[in-house]
């Protein structure tokens, strides 16, 4: 947290402990996943949801959080009940925000619709999974509400678990993450036919990242922060090195030009078609 901070970082999305006099500068977020019966309470979102903030924050030693996510819709729990939940917490002074985590685009737009008819709080941001191999719903499905609500993403792994880093080029070293059993669906994804076409485009973006004199990492990075509606990306790095490595990429947006972008969408081959092409 140190390295990331004084280098500039200030949203946290997860903490353990936190300590200090810095808190006024630090944008911290939780994320909460429930599920509820609905026959056992009125509100089956409203109490997992308090208790669930409440534990969090006192295992950060904190009295409020800055944003608190949603993860995941909850099909139990009208769409009316979870705005009302969050709206509640908000209220209560244990988060200042609420956004979403793993929404559609529909989801999103029916909160904010239910927000502003009961005049409650809608959320401010979703955050989506955003990644060379991964763009659909951040480049075609959200751009609409980000310039119809404002409501911006805060992308995660933009590295794609570790893929885009290039360590899988030559199959699966014992020491990676993919290696241990838990992550048998990320061998599994590295190892198929798709898995290995992916490898074969890194290779290929590995020369524009050594053009511009960057890292593979730097400018997968940066080639998320280039887009207007991302308004953070969530880094995952496992140690020092790691961290300084991907903050690197924040000196690689500037050189993110059309040019490159374009050479970048030539070799991925993925770029969605949003309605704004349709129109041209």
């Amino acid at each position: 947290m140190t390295i990331a901070y004084e280098s500039g970082v200030n949203l946290f999305d997860t903490a353990e402990v936190y300590s200090g006099g810095k808190r006024s500068s630090l944008v911290i977020t939780t994320k909460l996943y429930w599920g509820g019966n609905p026959c056992l309470t009125p509100n089956p979102f409203m109490s997992p949801l308090t208790s669930g903030l409440k534990g969090s924050l006192q295992r950060m030693q904190l009295e409020y959080v800055d944003v608190v996510f949603a993860n995941r819709t909850d099909s139990n729990t009208p769409m009316e009940e979870i705005v009302r939940a969050m709206t509640h917490v908000i209220n209560q002074g244990m988060s200042m925000y609420w956004g979403t985590s793993r929404w559609s685009a529909m989801e999103i737009m029916e909160a904010y619709s239910v927000a502003r008819q009961f005049n409650l709080i809608p959320p401010v941001c979703e955050q989506a999974e955003y990644h060379f191999f991964q763009r659909e719903k951040v480049e075609t499905q959200l751009p609409e509400l980000y310039h119809k609500i404002g409501v911006g993403v805060v992308s995660w792994s933009p590295l794609a678990c570790g893929i885009i880093t290039g360590k899988y080029e030559n199959g699966i070293p014992e020491t990676s993450r993919a290696s241990m059993k838990p992550y048998q669906w990320l061998r599994e994804k590295i190892t198929s036919e798709d898995g290995r076409k992916q490898q074969a485009k890194l290779k290929d973006l590995a020369h524009i990242a050594e053009k511009l004199g960057c890292t593979l990492p730097q400018l997968a990075i940066a080639w998320c922060l280039r887009n207007e509606g991302v308004s953070s990306v969530l880094l995952g790095s496992s140690n020092p090195s790691q961290l300084t490595e991907n903050l690197g990429a924040i000196q690689v947006i500037p050189k993110m030009t059309a040019g490159i972008a374009s050479e970048v969408d030539h070799i991925l081959g993925n770029r969605p078609h949003s309605k704004k092409d349709y129109h041209h």
